[in-house]
């Protein structure tokens, strides 16, 4: 995998649901399509998921990332790139609480 070809998404979701990720991170392939990500819930626990594997409920998304402009266009989204570092250090977490 070329990181150099990734690109990093981070999006808070503000919302009352107890079973919902708060935070959701992505890495996002060229083709717009999430290749791992890390969801944050309300308790603390990650849930993670890459192109092989789904743990905690956390799985890719079947369309392709829409553009932070459409993302943000809704009240409960803030969405932001990150930076790959940022990025592998929650997924590094995540991993550890297999």
């Amino acid at each position: 995998m070329i990181r150099a070809r990734m690109w990093y998404l981070r999006v808070v979701w503000a919302h009352e649901f107890a079973e919902e990720p708060v935070e959701i991170l992505s890495e996002v392939g060229i083709d717009g399509y999430e290749r791992r990500k890390v969801e944050r819930f309300r308790d603390g626990r990650l849930g993670w998921a890459d192109e092989e594997r789904e743990v905690g409920g956390t799985g890719l998304g079947l369309v392709p990332v829409p553009p932070l402009a459409e993302i943000n266009a809704q009240r409960e989204f803030v969405a932001s790139r990150i930076t790959g570092d940022e990025f592998e250090q929650v997924w590094r977490q995540a991993l550890g609480g297999q």
